[in-house]
Parts: C-alpha cells; structure tokens; sequence
C-alpha cells in the first residue's frame, strides 16, 4: 500500500513538472531554437544589451535561439525579497549566451539555477590565516559560480555593467565564464577545448599571459587585463574573457595571442562589432 502511494507521488510530480530534469533533449533544444522570437524580448535586449545590435544577422539569429533554450533550461531565483522579472531573465541570459556563439553544444550542463540578489550581498567565508588557524569572515559579492549547479548575480552589478559595456567589467561573462572552466568539475583556467591538440597551446598562451599580468601587477604597470586576473588561473581566465568581450581592441593590441586563442576559442571577433 505504501510502495503504491509512493509511486503515485512520482508520478504526480512527473506531471507537475518538480521531477523532469531541466537538461533538454536535443530535439527539444532545436524546437526551442527555432521558435519565432518574441518582438519585446528582441526590444528588451536591444535596450539592455548595448552590443546586441551590432551583431551580424547570423550572429542575432543564434543568440536569440541559445537565449530561447537557456531560458528553457534554467531556473531564476531572486532573493532578498527580490521579484524576478522578464527583464532581469533576459538581459542575464543575453549576455549568458554570448559564450555560446561558438556552438559547441553545451548550454552550461552543471548549472540549474540562477540565483540574483537586488545588489551586493553579504557571505559567511571561512580563510585559513596561519598553520591550523581558521578565521571566518563576512565578505560582500558582486557574484560566484558553484561548480555544482549555481551562479549568484548582483542584479544592480549586472545593470552597471551592461550600461557601461566597454569599461572590460561584467559579471554575467565573468561568472559564466567560470561555468566553462568548471565543466569538468576543476576550476584551473582551462575550458573543455574541441580538440586534444588545442591544450598545449592554451597551456603556453595563457601561462605567459597569466605570468606577464602578475608580473605587470607587481611592478605597478596598468594592464588592459584588470590586475583580478593576477589572482590565479582561474580568475584569469574569467577575467580575459570579460577583456575580450568589452575592450577587444586594445586586448587585439595589446595581447594578441591572448585574443586570436580566445576567438579561436569563442569563435567570434569582437572587433567587429566596435
């Protein structure tokens, strides 16, 4: 008796919606992909997302149908008392799915939700200060990536950065970025590249690009690359693509293996669209 009521639980939650899983199939993702674009999604990104129009044809095309499947897939929460709005979904997942332009398939497998604070937000961090001595501080975020199923957004950071595109600062392409990085369950500045021949040379690129910021940041010198990327790999890599994204020519001008890995890479010229 049980055993039957359990099963009809399942199934009654099946129906609901609580227990599908919100990975689409590939033929659902090309139904999602191809559906007309609603005419005040395409004016909520054209006000939001400064770059939007500046994009080819083909390039609007496929972002509006990876926006289309992100929303699918992903859930958005806000709190703090925070009410999420189509805007707020919109202009996330616009800037979101930007990474995706190269089509490789993948809308950011790991992640399931979502979650946006109204502004900066405070978190409990536990530091290791000295041999066996551990202090707990509270820190305040602008936004983070879990490696699991989570990135945390400032919904005021996400505003500032995209009404201020070319100041190399946005932490939708910062923490999504992370995402890639962290597909194979390692954050280490090394996405899943398409090819096994790729890896030495995003080795070689990125560790002398990583090693010149540090030095850059040691010796006081400005850098195009905000000195967060001196922080690790990791950040590095985040805070490059941010670059890439917003200041492509002077990264192309000052980096210029760092920018022609990374448009191999997001197969895009950003260049373009300045």
């Amino acid at each position: 008796m049980v055993e039957t009521i359990i099963v009809f639980l399942i199934i009654g939650l099946i129906i609901t919606g609580i227990l599908v899983s919100p990975i689409l199939t590939k033929q659902r993702i090309n139904r999602f992909k191809h559906r007309p674009f609603p005419p005040l999604w395409n004016a909520i990104i054209e006000n939001n997302l400064p770059i939007y129009p500046r994009l080819s044809p083909d390039e609007r095309r496929r972002l509006q149908g990876h926006i289309q499947v992100f929303l699918a897939e992903k859930q958005f929460i806000g709190c703090k008392g925070l009410q999420v709005t189509e805007e707020m979904k919109l202009t996330i997942a616009a800037v979101a799915c930007l990474l995706l332009l190269n089509e490789r398939g993948e809308y950011f497998p790991k992640l399931r939700s979502i979650l946006i604070y109204p502004s900066i937000y405070i978190v409990n961090e536990t530091v290791a200060t000295g041999d066996y001595v551990v202090e707990e501080r509270r820190v305040a975020r602008l936004g983070e990536s879990w490696s699991k199923d989570q990135v945390i957004l400032s919904w005021e950071q996400v505003q500032q950065d995209t009404r201020n595109w070319s100041d190399g600062h946005n932490v939708v392409l910062h923490e999504f970025a992370h995402q890639l990085d962290q597909e194979d369950g390692k954050a280490e500045g090394v996405p899943i590249l398409p090819r096994k021949s790729d890896y030495p040379i995003w080795a070689r690129v990125m560790t002398e690009e990583y090693q010149q910021l540090c030095s850059d940041v040691q010796r006081g010198i400005k850098s195009v690359i905000d000195n967060y990327g001196a922080t690790n790999p990791a950040e590095f890599f985040a805070v490059a693509t941010e670059t890439f994204f917003e200041k492509p020519q002077q990264l192309l001008k000052q980096h210029p293996s760092l920018y022609e890995l990374l448009q191999r890479y997001y197969q895009l010229d950003p260049v373009q669209w300045v």
